[in-house]
């Protein structure tokens, strides 16, 4: 009998900035920013409110409070000459925020779209980089972090229609 459910892995997906990125490159021409080694910060936590009912002594009740986000952290190898580096200095030295939507789409093993998401008003915080080894020779790595309003699921196969094509 054949496995039923394979769970999908998480090492195979590609990131897109919305405005300025595919499908349309006039902003910040250069090279396509969708590869990145890791996306984490992808989480949200709802908070809880007590009410305590007037009479009703051996419980509160819970309800639901409001999200909070993780920012979104990107890392990869540096990559220079990108659209996503010339938006991410434009806004770290100018302190002017010019939010785009951010969608990750997670593949399956024949690059086919698994589900995806979009982190709606992303803007910068951080740009970090490691440090400079002339004794280790690996792969220079930056990270950086941006902050969304919120974030919704999309129909996968919709959004990489739309953003490949």
């Amino acid at each position: 009998m054949g496995q039923l459910f394979t769970p999908p892995l998480g090492l195979h997906f590609i990131v897109f900035f919305q405005p300025g990125f595919p499908p349309d490159m006039v902003l910040y021409p250069g090279i396509p920013d969708i590869s990145f080694q890791e996306v984490s910060g992808m989480d949200i936590t709802f908070g809880t409110e007590e009410y305590q009912e007037g009479g009703e002594n051996r419980f509160k009740h819970k309800l639901m409070g409001i999200p909070s986000y993780s920012n979104l952290s990107l890392k990869r190898g540096m990559l220079i000459g990108s659209a996503g580096i010339q938006w991410f200095a434009e806004q770290l030295e100018s302190f002017r925020a010019k939010p785009v939507d951010v969608i990750v789409i997670l593949l399956n093993g024949s690059h086919l779209p698994l589900q995806a998401w979009n982190f709606i008003n992303a803007w910068p915080v951080s740009w970090k980089f490691d440090s400079l080894d002339a004794q280790n020779g690996k792969v220079f790595i930056e990270t950086i972090e941006l902050s969304y309003q919120y974030y919704k699921r999309l129909d996968p196969v919709a959004a990489a229609a739309e953003l490949i094509l």
